[in-house]
């Protein structure tokens, strides 16, 4: 997670670099602020969508046209339940802190209003946490216990489409990812009896506060 930090602001501001000198005064530093809907998809065991936050700067630059080009690295908490077995039933909290860097295009509609955006993202995951009391409750359905799913795989890759739209200095960002590698494959190398499979979609809402 270090190592993506370190590489994503060089990046960031050779992006920025770049764009300021091709581009000048239509250049946007965006600050990033929002909430995250996220939902593990897999028929291995019942899962429910969390609440999560995310954070991070974006850069907003013309590119061809009606076109910009939005570059962003942003960190997240995303949250999901599952429910369990212990002393009783109870839907037990996992947490996945993360970073992801983007590389969007952007079709503007009206200019400073409202565009489309779509493009990759990158993420990088951290280890699944969740409460020490809930780690030996068996995921209802399963042979599981809570802390057998920690170790999900460190890479996703999210085919991105949202909307922004607001003022040329305040706007709104409504987006939706998916994940298109297996979140749950280093399971599979566990011995843990299951064919484990389970791709992400995140719904994120934001604010963006161009400087």
């Amino acid at each position: 997670m270090k190592n993506l930090l370190v590489l994503s602001v060089f990046l960031l501001f050779s992006c920025t670099s770049i764009a300021q000198y091709g581009y000048r005064d239509s250049n946007r530093i965006g600050i990033i602020a929002g909430v995250n809907q996220f939902t593990l998809n897999t028929n291995n065991f019942t899962t429910k969508p969390g609440l999560g936050w995310n954070a991070g700067l974006s850069i907003r630059g013309n590119f061809y046209n009606d076109f910009d080009m939005v570059y962003a690295l942003q960190f997240s908490e995303n949250n999901f339940s599952v429910p369990t077995i212990g002393l009783g039933f109870k839907d037990v909290i996992y947490k996945l802190p993360s970073a992801q860097v983007s590389l969007q295009l952007s079709y503007v509609i009206v200019e400073h209003v409202l565009s489309v955006e779509f493009g990759p993202i990158v993420q990088i995951n951290g280890k699944l946490k969740l409460d020490p009391a809930d780690e030996l409750n068996v995921i209802s359905g399963t042979t599981l216990l809570a802390k057998d799913i920690f170790d999900v795989s460190k890479f996703n890759f999210y085919p991105t489409i949202g909307v922004t739209a607001g003022l040329k200095h305040f706007r709104f960002n409504v987006s939706y990812q998916y994940g298109m590698n297996n979140m749950l494959d280093n399971l599979n190398s566990k011995n843990l009896g299951y064919n484990f499979k389970g791709n992400p979609g995140i719904i994120n809402g934001a604010i963006l506060l161009y400087l």
